[in-house]
């Protein structure tokens, strides 16, 4: 996010007796064209009734309330009127840039700007350089050309000269001086607003856009705004100021600027806000980096230093500290023994995060070696947020090589997609309650089908059992002991009384349960609730009701009780009947004739047994009924399940489509990519290897299985071999007769469990190798090499993500061409919307990429640091020679190589 200009002044930091140190560049707010307190009288004709004073107060007040901290000075033609405005400036802390408005020969007006350390003395000599044909009228031309000027002021002076209000009265565009608009030294011009403001100004436009063959630049001109200010309410204008992104407010760093003018210049209708999570600041204590204290940009930073400097470790400690995962396991190992190394001896990592995910909440993360991360809010409280989960959830980190990782894991590549699927998580959420149901119903209809199989096998015997009795009956017991089925019927009956009354004690139980609690209505509770009296009438309410109802249940459970006591009474005179009935039934059975060498009180028990049985398997076939009206209601609602299952999966496939056109369309002449349904196979590949006699190569036809889904093999596999044979023939991938015999073994657990499979989509990435310049040629990414496989993936990883990205040394994967052509403008672009933060040793990043915050990591085996000192854009002299030494190979070895390529400087 480009932040406020009145928040700019938080990115400075205090270092004791050391002043104000800036440690990466941001966009200070400049109004470059203020004029001192007579041009209003001298040059508009208008009184703003201010003496100098006055009028230099109001100024230094206006600038403080806009944000305003870069002033550049430019009355025409003269110096002396603008001392006291400058002196009352810099007094409050306001960098200025002393100049001049001149008139060139052939009456454009150009402002010319000089460092903030030159001195009136100075300016003066420099005015006298000009030749102006009336010293004593500021508004007359010099007898100098546009280009003479320019090689005067910017060549010889050191200054710096842009063209003002060019679609204006005496404006380098207004006078048509085309000649003058492609003189490449002339960097920046002044338009009163932004370029699609200008209606009225349509001839003009073509030219801001560099679409006009006549005046066609190689550089498009840097399109600044700086109002003519003649009094200080004119600061208050929004085209009276323009940003220019500088590491501290100096005139070296402001020049500079414009040779990166679309990273560093910037009009107010370009300075939009961006709300995204950074990280804003890390310190360690103890360890390499002991000591070490550092702020980034919410931009582009990037990491660099000889090797063993500490630059992974970094990396590393950041990670260990938000808690976020490695994506391979030899990432895990290799970054569990940086950790270990570097802070395993009472290291301790703090990072401070703002989160987007909590509104742009600021939070203070700390860790320690083997402890679990802490986080703690703005006021120091300890949260109970995560700092991966609840803080940066969609934060990435990748260490080296973990981005070739993503190439040869489509599932992980899948994820990085998620993003930019709308409503993603709430699908994956809707998915996984669905998942949860259709895996609860596997459950209950394999308990269902083990039950049946159990009464099945109860009543398979009845058959035997009344042929046995059939058998007893033949020999006349029948009549002779007809009152042992009745007894053996009555047996059956007092465990049902008794199974009633527990369902009964449970009922009232669950009752009991039920009654509101109503803690939640306490006063303690209403305390300050705008209708807290409304609310004490439903706790009434509601007391009264389970006052009624509790009163109810204690009645209940008493008649509850009484009955029991009856019952039991009953019971035991029931058992005492029973058992003098049988008792009977012995003397009985002593009486009957023997047969097949039994005596009839063998014969008598035996028939008395078989009858017992049979009377315990009779209401099984009710049970049984039962249980297939319950298998019936579970299969309908697997059914419906399977097919909300199905929507969702479809309605998915939906939103990945139209999300990745809108990729397409960003990554257009770049990347393509694709989705092929059901496509991503593995999951069903691991299933099929849990079934005994499958293994890794029976499972290989799955690959090559043409519009294969998971129902519908399932749907085969139910259906018998040769409808399997047949569906897998018609996929292209006919099956062996020995597999699918396997196949069609499954048990109806295995079968739930494989309609449970999630075949998502496979994503098809296909980069376009060609360069700059020539005929686009797509490749799919199994054929890319490691580096271009990389460069595909790099392109989805620099999109859409509120949260940071980092990565250590993505060069080492990536071709040299593609980071200078492709990632580095991608870079360039995003970095306003994202944060990134970069280990690096490739110049490309850092200096193209033009990055804000570039640390220059230095140090021992045994120590490692970024001094403040090195901490800057490469707007600062110090950051530019470490880039130039530690990525170019020196200055010499630069120089070198850009005579021996044939390049002039």
């Amino acid at each position: 996010m480009l932040p406020s200009c009145m928040a700019y002044a938080l990115a400075k930091h205090l270092m004791p007796g050391s002043g104000s140190v800036y440690t990466h560049a941001r966009f200070w707010k400049c109004a470059l064209q203020v004029n001192p307190c007579t041009y209003a009288g001298d040059y508009r004709g208008t009184d703003h009734r201010m003496g100098a004073e006055d009028y230099a107060a109001a100024m230094q007040d206006v600038c403080r309330a806009e944000g305003i901290e870069v002033v550049g000075l430019a009355d025409h033609g003269s110096v002396a009127s603008a001392q006291h405005l400058r002196t009352v400036l810099e007094a409050a802390g306001i960098v200025v840039f002393p100049g001049f408005e001149v008139a060139t020969s052939e009456k454009v007006h150009w402002v010319c700007l000089f460092s903030e350390d030159t001195d009136a003395q100075t300016l003066e000599r420099y005015l006298g350089r000009l030749r102006l044909t009336d010293t004593s009228d500021g508004a007359r031309p010099t007898t100098l050309s546009g280009h003479e000027l320019l090689g005067n002021v910017q060549d010889e002076l050191g200054g710096f000269c842009f063209a003002a209000h060019v679609t204006g009265s005496s404006g380098l565009l207004k006078e048509k001086q085309n000649n003058l608009w492609t003189i490449p030294q002339l960097r920046a011009a002044q338009i009163p607003g932004s370029v699609d403001a200008l209606d009225k100004y349509d001839k003009y436009k073509k030219i801001l856009h560099n679409k006009d063959p006549h005046y066609r630049r190689d550089r498009p001109m840097a399109l600044i705004n700086a109002k003519d200010v003649d009094q200080p309410d004119t600061l208050r204008d929004s085209g009276a100021s323009t940003y220019i992104k500088m590491t501290e407010p100096c005139f070296a760093s402001f020049v500079m600027a414009f040779k990166d003018p679309e990273s560093r210049v910037r009009r107010s209708d370009r300075m939009n806000k961006h709300h995204y999570s950074q990280i804003c600041s890390v310190s360690i204590k103890g360890g390499y980096f002991e000591g070490l204290s550092t702020k980034f940009s919410g931009h582009l930073n990037a990491v660099i230093g000889g090797r063993g400097t500490g630059k992974s470790t970094l990396l590393e400690c950041i990670r260990y500290a938000l808690d976020i995962p490695h994506k391979s396991q030899d990432a895990i190992q290799q970054g569990d023994q940086i950790v270990k190394v570097n802070l395993g001896q009472g290291g301790e990592v703090t990072v401070k995060v703002r989160s987007a995910t909590q509104n742009m909440t600021t939070y203070t993360v700390t860790r320690r070696y083997q402890e679990p991360p802490r986080v703690f809010d703005e006021h120091n409280h300890q949260s109970q947020f995560h700092p991966r989960k609840d803080l940066l959830p969609s934060m990435e980190i990748y260490g080296q090589n973990e981005i070739h990782e993503l190439a040869n894991r489509p599932d992980a590549l899948s994820q990085v997609l998620d993003r930019f699927w709308a409503g993603a998580v709430k699908q994956q959420a809707q998915l996984d309650q669905a998942y949860r149901k259709l895996k609860k119903n596997s459950d209950q209809l394999a308990s269902a089908r083990d039950r049946k199989d159990d009464l099945e096998q109860r009543i398979t015997q009845l058959p035997k059992l009344e042929e046995q009795v059939r058998l007893y009956k033949g020999q006349g017991l029948e009549n002779q002991l007809k009152v042992v089925p009745l007894l053996e019927r009555e047996r059956q009956l007092p465990p049902r009384v008794e199974e009633d009354l527990r369902c009964l004690h449970n009922g009232l139980q669950g009752l009991e349960e039920s009654l509101p609690e109503l803690t939640f209505l306490s006063d303690t509770a209403l305390e300050g609730l705008p209708h807290a009296q409304q609310l004490r009438q439903v706790r009434q309410i509601l007391q009264q009701l389970s006052s009624t109802i509790g009163t109810t249940l204690n009645q209940l459970r008493t008649e509850v009780a009484e009955a029991e006591l009856q019952l039991k009474a009953l019971a035991e005179e029931l058992a005492q009947g029973q058992t003098a009935l049988q008792q009977q039934l012995s003397q009985e059975f002593a009486k009957l004739p023997g047969l097949a060498g039994k005596d009839g009180k063998q014969i008598g028990h035996t028939y008395q047994h078989l009858l017992r049985q049979i009377e315990a398997v009779k209401p099984v076939q009710n049970q049984l009924e039962t249980v297939d009206t319950q298998l019936q209601h579970l299969e309908q609602a697997r059914s419906n399940l399977l097919k909300e299952i199905e929507g969702i999966r479809r309605n998915r496939t939906e939103t990945k489509e139209k999300a990745v056109k809108e990729i397409n369309r960003r990554l257009a002449g770049k990347l393509k990519v694709s989705l092929c349904v059901d496509g991503f196979r593995q999951p069903l590949h691991d299933f099929l290897q849990t079934i005994p006699g499958i293994g890794e190569r029976k499972t290989a036809w799955v690959d090559g299985a043409q519009e294969l889904t998971v129902c519908e093999l399932a749907t085969a596999i139910w259906e018998g071999k040769p409808a399997l044979i047949a569906k897998t023939e018609a996929w292209g991938q006919p099956l062996t007769s020995g597999l699918a015999d396997t196949l069609v073994r499954m048990s109806p657990r295995q079968l739930d469990e494989l309609e449970a499979v999630d075949l998502k989509e496979h994503i098809n990435l296909e980069l376009n190798v060609a360069h700059s310049g020539e005929t686009e040629n797509y490749r799919a990414l199994e054929h890319l090499s490691t580096g271009q496989q990389c460069t595909a993936i790099l392109h989805l990883l620099l999109l859409d993500n509120q949260d940071p990205l980092i990565m250590d040394q993505p060069e080492d994967n990536l071709d040299n061409a593609f980071i200078a052509e492709r990632i580095v403008q991608e870079l360039r672009a995003a970095k306003t919307r994202r944060q990134f933060l970069f280990a690096t040793h490739n110049a490309n990043i850092p200096v193209f990429g033009d990055a804000e915050w570039i640390g220059v990591c230095s140090g021992s085996a045994q120590r490692g640091t970024i001094m403040v000192e090195h901490q800057g854009s490469i707007d600062r002299p110090v950051i530019r020679d470490q880039v130039t030494s530690l990525l170019e190979g020196g200055k010499e070895a630069f120089t070198q190589r850009q005579e021996k390529y044939g390049f002039s400087s």
